[in-house]
C-alpha cells in the first residue's frame, strides 16, 4: 500500500481508503458480518483512512466501524486508523437551495450536538475529521458553519475540518479553500467526471488541502460489470441513480472505456482507481467495500505501477459532460 500527504497536514493516508455507505445501508441487502470481515481486511491491508457519515444506515455505518477499531485494539494491534465522519444539514433542500439560511441548515447547536452523537457513534471523544455533508455558494461569503466549526477545532473536539462538495457544484469549494475554512475537500472525481482537474484540484493542492475523490466507479458502471438489463433492488438507490434510459447510456460510455483497455493489462476497476491516483493533488480515493473480495482488488490497486502517460491522457477523451443524476429523473 502507497500513503500520500493529506495537503499541508501531518497525516498520511493510504491512497486507497474504505467507502463506508454501503456498509450502512442504502445498496441492497447486506450483513454485518460481511461489513465487518471487510473492514478487517483492508485494515490488514494497510489501508488506514475510513470515511462515513451520520447518514450512513442512520449511524450504522460508523458503529461497525467503532466496533472494528475496539476490537483490534482490544487484540493488541498498534495502528492509527484515521476515520472520517459527515454531518448532514438539519433542514432545508439537499442540496441547500440558493435561499436557505446557513443558520438554519447549520446552526451552532445542532452542530455541537450532531458531533456529540458522531463521536459517541465512533466512541472517540475527538473526530479526526468532521465534514459537512453538503453545501451551497450562497454562503461563501459568509460562512458562519465553519466559523463555529473552528471554534470547536480550538475546544479540542475536531481534528480537522472539511466538506463533501455538492454534486451540482463542486467548484462551490474553491474560494472556501483560497480562504482557509477547510482542510480537506471530498469531491467527485472519475473518468466521467473530470472537471475537477478544470481548477479545483490545482487550488487545493496550492492551499495545502487534502482531497478525498468519491464515486471513482460512478456508483459501479465504471467497473464494467453492468449492463443495459441489470436490476437494482428496490431499497438500492441506484435504482433511482440509473431510472430511466441512464443505465444504458453509460454503459455505453463504459464500453468504449473496455476498448481503450484493451491490451494494457488493466481491468475496468484497476483502470478507474489508477486513473484517479494520477493526478498528484489527490490524497486518497474511497471506493465503497462491502466484502473480502472488494477490500482485495480495491487495495491491491495501490501495488500496480503507475499508469503510463499516454493511457492517462487518452483516457481524458471520456470526459462525459452529462449533467447531474443525483436528484433523480
Amino acid at each position: 500500500m502507497n500513503y500520500r500527504p493529506f495537503g499541508q497536514h501531518p497525516f498520511n493516508p493510504s491512497e486507497i481508503g474504505f467507502g463506508a455507505w454501503a456498509i450502512g445501508g442504502s445498496w441492497g441487502a447486506q450483513s454485518d458480518t460481511d461489513s465487518l470481515a471487510a473492514l478487517n481486511r483492508a485494515l490488514d491491508l494497510g489501508c488506514n483512512f475510513i470515511d462515513t457519515a451520520a447518514g450512513y444506515g442512520n449511524g450504522r455505518s460508523e458503529k461497525l466501524i467503532a466496533q472494528v477499531l475496539r476490537d483490534r485494539a482490544a487484540s493488541g494491534k498498534k495502528e492509527k486508523i484515521f476515520v472520517a465522519t459527515k454531518t448532514p444539514p438539519a433542514a432545508g433542500e439537499w442540496p441547500p437551495s440558493p435561499y436557505d439560511r446557513a443558520d438554519d441548515c447549520y446552526p451552532d447547536k445542532y452542530l455541537r450536538d450532531n458531533i456529540t452523537t458522531r463521536c459517541a457513534n465512533l466512541g472517540v471523544e475527538r473526530l479526526d475529521l468532521l465534514q459537512l455533508h453538503t453545501w451551497t455558494r450562497a454562503w461563501n461569503r459568509d460562512p458562519k458553519p465553519f466559523k463555529f466549526l473552528r471554534h470547536l477545532q480550538r475546544e479540542g473536539r475536531l481534528g480537522l475540518i472539511g466538506i463533501s462538495t455538492p454534486e451540482q457544484d463542486q467548484n462551490s469549494v474553491i474560494d472556501l479553500m483560497r480562504g482557509g475554512w477547510v482542510d480537506s475537500v471530498q469531491i467527485i472525481y472519475n473518468l466521467f467526471e473530470q472537471e475537477p482537474a478544470a481548477e479545483l484540484l490545482d487550488v487545493a493542492k496550492e492551499c495545502g488541502v487534502g482531497v478525498i475523490v468519491r464515486v471513482v466507479f460512478d456508483e459501479g458502471v465504471l467497473t464494467g460489470k453492468f449492463t443495459a438489463d441489470t436490476k437494482f433492488a428496490d431499497d438500492d438507490f441506484r435504482a433511482k441513480y440509473f431510472a430511466g434510459d441512464r443505465l444504458a447510456r453509460a454503459v455505453a460510455h463504459a464500453d468504449e472505456i473496455k476498448k481503450d483497455l484493451i491490451g494494457t493489462g488493466y481491468t475496468m476497476p484497476q483502470a478507474a482507481i489508477k486513473w484517479v491516483l494520477s493526478h498528484s493533488a489527490v490524497s486518497v480515493v474511497i471506493p465503497g467495500i462491502r466484502t473480502i473480495a472488494q477490500a482485495d482488488a480495491n487495495c491491491g490497486v495501490s501495488d500496480l505501477p503507475a499508469m503510463p502517460q499516454p493511457l492517462i491522457e487518452k483516457l481524458r477523451r471520456r470526459n462525459w459532460r452529462r449533467g447531474v443524476w443525483y436528484g433523480g429523473k
